[in-house]
């Protein structure tokens, strides 16, 4: 194996495959800046360029391009309140939260140091892992599946605001999320739900226009009735924070971006799942991670280790991904699903033999994850502070670009105009949450999940009637969930008791 390792990354260094890598590392660079674009259908379009490559310089292509896409995505993310791609929505809470207070440096370092430290844990442990997956991808079924959805949702307290009507708030908004991911045709008897005689919704909502929407456009007004800039107002336009200070956060909270770097890959390894669940499962675990209430109610308004958490996991999920992709020749993402077409058409069969025959050629991928993100963010910081002064620009010269940007993001998503119109609609939607004082990331969370709740339910209930309640790995997930519930209760409970044994 450790030959087979070597001789992977002296694959990817041959000139042509590194030049293949640097040029997909380039197309992904600006596919994350731009929002709505998105990396899987990058992936789809550069699909027919493989053909006379090599199987490693096919893969150094577009691996190199799809494992910086949700690097450069959390640069929109911060600076401008758009998702670049809808597995960085996360990064917005806190992300932009820190550039309104004149730290998008600081936040910008953050995301790219903790997008580094990811992607070095989910390609370790896709190297780690090729011997023995096996057993971990077989013992999660739909019920597993179902109940790991379950503790999503139970983030939802997290969350929210504090207090039992914060709570309530977030509950109802994580609910409507919930109602909004029936919309569409019932996977199992086929009947229309919600669709108001459009032919439009019968296929569901996609998730880049609402997400768009929701963030972006209460952020687009704010800043045209605020007047200014994003920063606000700042002596010669100076940062408060360099980008140098969120690389030494993510080594101050280093366990927390580990942490979150392993939800990622474990949410990559489970099929179906994907990178819009990893990033708010790790935004939970970092809320999670508050130890006093007091710290808990500064996520969302420029926390960093909302940013470090999402950062990581966003990365950590395509080793993840990978590895049912080459061992079973099952894709853990949409994405993935892509590469596997990748796998044929340069002539490969994922499974044992890429674990036998072709190791060396599956290493060369591992290597390829570590040093496109390597080279990713050496280029971002080259240009980072030159980026964070967009936020000290006058609002009046960002406003149409930025509105360019969110509806060439909404009608990319799926070249439909229903997609503009439905971003416009959860822009007034999300404007009227941030007005009323209402949390969207349960509503996020809620849609995200919605879709996987009902299919694993419906698959668990038809094949295991009730029984599926009693495995083993149900009954921990059931647990983790009301611990996950319970626990900022009675940390909530401790401060009160706290604040009046002092007074």
């Amino acid at each position: 194996m450790i030959d087979a390792l070597l001789e992977g990354l002296l694959l990817v260094l041959q000139w042509k495959a590194f030049a293949f890598m640097l040029l997909g590392i380039a197309l992904g660079f600006w596919v994350g800046l731009l929002p709505g674009l998105g990396g899987v259908t990058t992936l789809a379009l550069m699909l027919p360029f493989i053909y006379a490559m090599s199987p490693v310089e096919g893969f150094a292509f577009l691996l190199g391009m799809h494992s910086v896409v949700a690097t450069t995505g959390d640069i929109t993310s911060v600076l401008f309140g758009i998702p670049g791609e809808g597995t960085t929505a996360a990064t917005i809470l806190d992300g932009h939260a820190m550039a309104k207070k004149g730290q998008a440096g600081r936040a910008l370092g953050a995301a790219l140091a903790s997008s580094l430290v990811g992607a070095l844990v989910g390609a370790l442990a896709l190297a780690l892992a090729i011997p023995v997956v096996r057993p971990l991808v077989l013992a999660f079924g739909s019920p597993e599946l179902f109940m790991i959805a379950i503790v999503g949702i139970a983030f939802i307290a997290s969350l929210s605001a504090q207090g039992a009507r914060g709570m309530l708030r977030g509950f109802l908004a994580g609910g409507l999320g919930l109602m909004v991911a029936t919309i569409g045709q019932d996977p199992q008897a086929g009947v229309a739900r919600y669709t108001f005689d459009s032919l439009y919704l019968w296929s569901g909502l996609d998730l880049v226009p609402v997400l768009i929407g929701i963030f972006a456009i209460p952020e687009i007004v704010d800043l045209i009735v605020r007047g200014g800039s994003i920063a606000g107002e700042m002596p010669g336009g100076r940062l408060n924070q360099g980008a140098l200070e969120g690389v030494k956060d993510t080594f101050r909270h280093f366990w927390l971006t580990i942490r979150c770097s392993l939800i990622g890959t474990f949410i990559g390894i489970m099929p179906g799942l994907g990178g819009a669940v990893a990033q708010w499962l790790a935004y939970g675990h970092a809320v999670q991670s508050a130890r006093t209430v007091e710290e808990r109610e500064g996520f969302g308004k420029g926390d960093v280790r909302g940013v470090l958490g999402p950062g990581a996991a966003n990365n950590s999920k395509e080793g993840g991904a990978l590895i049912p992709t080459v061992a079973f020749g099952v894709p853990g993402s949409s994405s993935m699903a892509i590469l596997l077409g990748g796998f044929f058409l340069l002539g490969l069969v994922p499974g044992p033999d890429m674990l036998t025959t072709h190791l060396a050629v599956t290493f060369s991928m591992v290597w390829t994850i570590v040093l496109s993100n390597v080279i990713t963010v050496v280029a971002c910081f080259l240009f980072l502070n030159h980026l964070a002064r967009l936020t000290v620009v006058r609002g009046h010269f960002l406003v149409p670009v930025i509105l360019v940007l969110v509806f060439i993001g909404s009608y990319t998503a799926n070249n439909h105009y229903g997609d503009v119109v439905l971003m416009l609609f959860f822009g007034v939607v999300g404007y009227l949450m941030v007005a009323g004082g209402w949390p969207r990331a349960p509503f996020v969370l809620g849609l995200v999940l919605g879709k996987i709740v009902e299919n694993n339910l419906y698959i668990s209930v038809a094949r295991y009637e009730f029984a599926w309640l009693t495995r083993p790995i149900v009954l921990v997930l059931l647990a983790l969930a009301v611990a996950v519930i319970l626990y900022p209760l009675i940390q909530a409970r401790r401060s009160r008791s706290r604040s009046n044994a002092h007074a």
